[in-house]
């Protein structure tokens, strides 16, 4: 017989989730609490020529006969609650905040608050925004011309700095990590803005978070080889020896990422990673190398730049607590050996079949960073889950465990599963897991509450899972239920509650428009969906980006983009609605004006709540409704 958890334990562990991560902020930045990890043996390198020969031999064996494979994959989907520091003025209007995954851990974004100021950045323009007369005071521009309208940016503020990360051109064309797409930039926001300073690191952005105001930085890098270009008629074996050649001649730097750093002057520096500041896990491929960059906001750019250290690893996935950071790297869509097998002829009928060269198994890497002091982090220990995880909410850590969501797939989907893996923190060893979560499913959505975990997956109906993590070695399933369609986001409503927002889905799986469910989740041996709203043909910015969705909890307030179609007929706003103890109401939709000679509607892509007033924003402007009515207050320009 199950025996669920006490009600009482998922009402304070939603409860404490909701007051740290919804809405009014701190009076201060949080304290971080120090952890020692103990004797853990790190494998390190013990000299250049170590690290030299490491890399090569690693390089040399995961190359294949067109280079590294196809790189690692270049999505993210990556998730968020609540926290940034309040303004000293004592009239500082209560506000909203970036939608983060942590209390106490900001994320970057497209847009930030400190309820006096708004700031923005677009087209590669920084601007300040006074929330009291809604006017733009101040802009900055900080992109070449050339680079405006298409270089992914986006800023972390801390008092009067901010940091804006310039992420290189349009994802489309990033395949392999280009050098030197990545920009930070350094700002202060005291009157009129100013430029103290940027980096500009060897590799791709990963991504970014800040505690306090300090803010670490990860960037992904791939050695920089010159591979042969061999005659067409070279075989593919012949090819790879070529290539392993290449990399066994190159130097220690081809893997040593460069970072620049300019000075409020102009004046620059260049400096590359230590050898002796590049640790590796037991088992790596040699083929790319994560960095973590340090930068206090409130101290700048000072003599050790951003105190980089390195791993030979790759990632794409970033979770941050307090005093650990978790780097993670789902399985390549595309190996050397998958590549190898997609353009091998097939032979003869008279001639013997090769051997079928094995996939490598699908696993995700998670590698843990201790950031619980200032300066550096220290590399602490790697591991590997089964499975591939869908985003960084698929990872939480709750007092000393990593819990990790993953999903195998199978080439036959319908024996596909999912699973929760609990892992020793210090270690990243497994302590416990629980299985068989929807079979012949995947994961489209998990939220980890303190010991309760709420996992959706989803292929014609979605089970939302409750899972019991009291003990870690033994996680188990406690509740679930099936309705149509599936959340793509979980966010912690209080008192039991839980707000998804998704896809609604005929009894077949397909998908027929945007839904925002409220589940009761008080007994989690008996979820149960209480109200749903539910808008035809459309969809929602949200469900794959957290950021874009608001929950105030003081009004009940929810807000998400939202694009609608029928027949000759689009629309984009943001949709309001009102969330009760027990129901979803709409309010109405906010539209933003079309450009001028222009018939289409801007979407929509965040809101904010700062004060009585709801801030929606677009790449055309900033506009400002009333919060309890809707009525349109302002429209603010984001023309350049």
């Amino acid at each position: 017989m199950k025996t669920p958890i006490r009600p009482v334990i998922a009402v304070a562990a939603l409860a404490t989730a909701l007051a740290a991560c919804t809405t009014p902020t701190p009076a201060g930045p949080p304290t971080v609490e120090k952890t020692r990890l103990g004797a853990v043996r790190l494998v390190a390198y013990s000299s250049c020529d170590d690290l030299l020969a490491g890399l090569r031999e690693k390089a040399a064996e995961n190359v294949g006969p067109w280079g590294f494979g196809g790189g690692p994959v270049m999505f993210k989907a990556e998730d968020r609650a609540a926290v940034t520091q309040e303004s000293d003025v004592a009239q500082t209007p209560d506000h909203s905040t970036t939608n983060v995954h942590e209390a106490g851990v900001d994320e970057p974004d497209l847009v930030k608050t400190d309820g006096d100021r708004v700031f923005t950045v677009n087209g590669g323009t920084l601007r300040v925004i006074d929330t009291a007369t809604r006017k733009v005071t101040a802009t900055l521009d900080l992109a070449d011309t050339e680079d405006r309208g298409y270089a992914p940016s986006s800023l972390l503020v801390s008092g009067d700095r901010a940091l804006v990360m310039f992420q290189g051109g349009p994802a489309l064309y990033r395949g392999f990590a280009p050098v030197g797409d990545t920009r930070y930039v350094l700002v202060d926001l005291a009157g009129q803005p100013k430029v103290l300073g940027s980096v500009t690191p060897e590799g791709s952005h990963v991504d970014a978070r800040m505690v306090g105001s300090t803010v670490r930085l990860i960037t992904r890098s791939q050695p920089d080889i010159t591979f042969p270009q061999p005659k067409d008629t070279m075989p593919e074996a012949e090819r790879t020896k070529v290539n392993q050649q290449a990399i066994r001649q190159a130097p220690a730097d081809a893997w040593l990422p460069e970072i620049e750093i300019t000075d409020a002057a102009g004046a620059t520096t260049k400096k590359r990673v230590p050898c002796e500041r590049v640790s590796h896990p037991d088992d790596y491929t040699g083929t790319s190398l994560l960095t973590v960059h340090t930068l206090d906001l409130a101290q700048g750019l000072t003599a050790a730049g951003t105190d980089p250290i390195s791993l030979a690893a790759d990632g794409d996935i970033v979770y941050g607590t307090g005093r650990s950071l978790y780097v993670a790297s789902n399985p390549r869509w595309w190996s050397p050996i998958a590549v190898a097998l997609s353009d091998t002829p097939v032979p003869p009928a008279d001639e013997p079949t090769p051997a079928e060269p094995k996939l490598p198994p699908e696993e995700t890497e998670v590698h843990r960073f201790d950031t619980g002091g200032p300066g550096a982090p220290a590399y602490v220990a790697s591991g590997k889950v089964p499975g591939r995880l869908l985003n960084q909410y698929s990872l939480s850590e709750h007092e000393g465990r990593l819990r990790v969501a993953t999903t195998l797939n199978s080439a036959d989907a319908r024996t596909s599963s999912s699973s929760v893996h609990v892992l020793d923190a210090a270690t990243l060893a497994e302590v416990g897991k629980v299985g068989g979560l929807g079979g012949g499913e995947r994961i489209y959505s998990v939220r980890f509450i303190g010991p309760v975990g709420y996992v959706v997956t989803f292929r014609q109906v979605d089970p939302l899972y409750t899972l019991d993590l009291r003990d870690p070695a033994a996680p188990k399933v406690t509740g679930e239920l099936k309705i149509t369609g599936y959340s793509a986001y979980l966010h912690p409503a209080g008192d039991g509650r839980l707000i998804g927002i998704g896809q609604e889905a005929s009894e077949e799986g397909r998908t027929r428009g945007t839904q925002v469910s409220l589940f009761d989740v008080a007994d989690p041996a008996k979820p149960a969906r209480l109200s749903q709203f539910f808008q035809k043909n459309s969809g929602s910015e949200a469900e794959w980006d957290p950021h874009a969705f608001l929950y105030w909890p003081k009004t009940g307030t929810a807000v998400i983009p939202l694009s609608s179609y029928t027949e000759g007929d689009q629309r984009s706003g943001a949709m309001v609605l009102k969330i009760t103890d027990t129901e979803i109401a709409k309010v109405g939709l906010i539209e933003h004006p079309a450009p001028r000679g222009e018939s289409y509607q801007p979407g929509i892509q965040r809101s904010m709540i700062i004060g009585d007033a709801i801030w929606t924003f677009s790449a055309t402007g900033v506009q400002v409704n009333d919060a309890a009515t809707l009525a349109e207050r302002g429209w603010i320009p984001l023309g350049s």
